[in-house]
C-alpha cells in the first residue's frame, strides 16, 4: 500500500520517554477490554466463535452485548477465544483470586441461557 510505513520506522525517532509512554498507554489499553473487541484483537468473527461454542451467531450477539452473564457463559467465550478465565477481588490492601468457580466450567451450564 503506497503511504504507509511499518509501525518501527515511525517510530525510529522517539525518545525513550515518549517510547515508554506509548509502551505504558498500550499495555493499559489491552489489559481492559469489551468482550467483541477481545473477540475480534483474536481474528475471528462471531460467527466464528458461535461455530466454536456450539451456538448460534446471534447467541454469540447477545453475550457481547450483556452487561451481566452466568460465569460458566463467560468462560466458555474466553476459552472459545484461547483465553483462561480468572476471577479477582481487588481490595486497597491488594488482589485475592477466587477460586471456587472452577466446578462451574464442570457443570455444563449452557451458554446464554440466562435472559
Amino acid at each position: 500500500m503506497a503511504g504507509h510505513k511499518p509501525w518501527s520506522e515511525l517510530t525510529k525517532d522517539f525518545s525513550p520517554e515518549r517510547r515508554r509512554r506509548i509502551d505504558e498507554m498500550t499495555r493499559k489499553a489491552l489489559a481492559e477490554m469489551p468482550l467483541h473487541e477481545l473477540r475480534q484483537a483474536r481474528a475471528m468473527t462471531q460467527k466464528d466463535l458461535a461455530e466454536k461454542l456450539n451456538v448460534n451467531q446471534p447467541a454469540v450477539s447477545k453475550m457481547e452485548q450483556r452487561t451481566d452473564a452466568y460465569i460458566s457463559s463467560l468462560r466458555s467465550y474466553i476459552e472459545a477465544v484461547g483465553g483462561k478465565l480468572r476471577i479477582t477481588a481487588e481490595f486497597p490492601e491488594g488482589e485475592i483470586g477466587i477460586t471456587n468457580f472452577a466446578q462451574l466450567a464442570d457443570e455444563g451450564e449452557d451458554f446464554g441461557a440466562r435472559e
